[in-house]
């Protein structure tokens, strides 16, 4: 058998081992998972777009709560800021206590608004050059457990790009 043979050999060696309905596995199909019920309603950053060491950025959070806290205590609203090369990168957090409270059938559910003030620093205090930043906006409820605050629900995250003058 020279080369040739042994070639066409193997070919049809691993022709006959793919599987017949072609080569690539394919998943079925699932839903879409549903949209949680802690949201962002509605993000703004002003001002846009900002300039590095006149004053501060402010991204005002629009929350809205579930109908049930389900035993949940505190809301976290957090933002990373990062550079187009992610050498530079600044976490904004704000957590508060919640009252429990539960939103009745054809009630209102009981929105929050939230600020977060970016002063224009990155992580080691530097004012942030001139570029366009990524940010992403979290929501989470958190519990007291044992070991702590744990996270109960989280939102979808907001994300977007902020100029830097």
């Amino acid at each position: 058998m020279g080369l040739t043979g042994l070639m066409l050999s193997c070919i049809v060696g691993l022709v006959m081992l793919a599987p017949s309905d072609g080569f690539a596995k394919t998943k079925a199909p699932r839903a879409p998972r549903p949209e949680p019920e802690l949201k962002i309603l509605d993000l703004r950053i002003a001002p846009t777009p900002y300039e590095a060491g006149n004053g501060a950025v402010e991204f005002s959070v629009n929350v809205q709560l579930p109908k049930e806290l389900n035993g949940a205590t505190v809301l976290e609203v957090s933002s990373l800021i990062s550079s187009p090369s992610k050498t530079s990168l600044r976490f904004l957090t704000h957590r508060q206590a919640l009252q429990p409270q539960s939103t009745k059938p054809g009630e209102a559910r009981t929105t929050l608004p939230i600020s977060l003030s970016w002063d224009g620093k990155d992580h080691r205090k530097q004012l942030a050059g001139p570029g366009t930043y990524a940010y992403e906006v979290r929501v989470k409820l958190l519990a007291n457990g044992e070991k702590g605050l744990r996270t109960m629900l989280v939102a979808w995250p907001k994300r977007g790009e902020l100029t830097v003058k």
